[in-house]
């Protein structure tokens, strides 16, 4: 394999930038179209988007999941009225759904993220689900977003348990690229991993560690600072980089695996990965050192460390072992950790994550 890094034609971050939209939109085409969440159509376009007024930008309301439904109508739209740049603006699965519907149409994609929640936005892949909301395949594009466009004060504006799940996606970036250069695992671009996806993984979590708190409590005043716009761009930048270019190990499977309880459903993508990120610390043997940053991060900036954090109350083996069997299906990352990794082996590793959590909040 060779060594392969990928990102965005171009990232921009800060206020106001979302006026910067129509200008982009032209450079790229002649009819777009913005995919819009729910929340992004009934408040954020009529607070912030003043500036899109004149471009008179046909919207369209996101059905809510990004499933073979969804997508199968929004492919109809874009050839129905010949459009030629989408816009996902919104949460992951409605940025998810934009970039596999442009990438199935061959068309231009523009990403206007409004939480800082996950690192979907700046990569070249996207995860499909049921109907139901239970995890279902990674769909790969065959280029990553256009544009990448960050507006700060829609950012500031957002609840901030968006922010902090962000953190528990960015969490994982550092320790599943350590994991897959020490295996020389295949990256999510095909190859191998490259220093610069290594060395922004490490800047990622580096980042958390020295910022994740005060841009929390900068996100609860909903407040521009320094240190939020550092762990914005860490989650959604750093993150998203450091994952498709160094890849992806126990902590996303452990998240998809969870997914099949149906306990974990209202819970964020990045909150799960959070809690995968622990599991996979003890499934790898992980130093003292490293499991007490881990833990005290989360337990810092409010990422769940227990079972129960994640609606799972008192669950016996039995219950959990159908998350950790779907952890451990072939195509998974977690297969790029060192040694031979079992349904058992997950299944401890995760109760001992919780127990360990458990203890360190009864000391505290």
């Amino acid at each position: 394999m060779f060594n392969k890094a990928a990102f965005p034609g171009k990232y921009i971050q800060g206020q106001g930038v979302l006026s910067e939209l129509p200008g982009l939109v032209k450079t790229l085409g002649n009819n777009g179209l913005i995919l819009a969440s729910k929340s992004v159509k009934g408040k954020i376009l009529p607070a912030f988007g003043s500036a899109l007024t004149s471009s008179k930008l046909p919207v369209e309301l996101f059905n809510g999941e990004c499933c073979e439904e969804e997508l199968n109508r929004i492919s109809g739209i874009i050839k129905r009225d010949h459009i030629d740049v989408i816009i996902g603006m919104g949460g992951g699965k409605t940025i998810d759904t934009a970039k596999i519907a442009a990438d199935r149409a061959g068309i231009q994609v523009i990403i206007v993220p409004t939480i800082a929640a996950t690192d979907a936005p700046c990569s070249g892949c996207a995860v499909t689900y049921t109907r139901e909301g239970v995890f279902e395949s990674v769909c790969y594009q065959k280029t990553n977003p256009a544009v990448v466009l960050v507006d700060m004060d829609i950012i500031a504006a957002a609840p901030t348990r968006f922010l902090v799940s962000g953190m528990g996606d960015a969490l994982a970036t550092w320790f599943e690229a350590r994991s897959c250069e020490k295996t020389q695992s295949m990256n999510e671009c095909g190859g191998l991993c490259t220093r610069a996806g290594l060395g922004i993984a490490r800047l990622c979590y580096e980042t958390l560690l020295e910022y994740g708190y005060y841009a929390k409590l900068a996100s609860e005043e909903h407040i521009i600072t320094p240190a939020l716009n550092y762990i914005t761009e860490a989650n959604i930048l750093l993150s998203g980089i450091g994952f498709e270019s160094a890849g992806l190990a126990a902590a996303h499977s452990i998240h998809n695996g969870l997914t099949a309880l149906g306990e974990t459903h209202t819970f964020y993508h990045g909150e799960k990965v959070a809690f995968g990120v622990l599991s996979g610390l003890h499934l790898t043997g992980a130093s003292p050192e490293e499991m007490e940053a881990a833990y005290s991060f989360c337990e810092n900036v409010g990422l769940p460390t227990t079972f129960k954090d994640l609606g799972l109350h008192n669950p016996d083996r039995k219950k959990l072992m159908p998350a950790a069997v779907k952890a451990c299906a072939p195509a998974e990352g977690i297969h790029h950790e060192a040694g031979e990794i079992t349904p058992v082996k997950v299944l401890d590793a995760m109760i001992m994550a919780d127990a360990y959590g458990r203890g360190l909040r009864a000391e505290r």
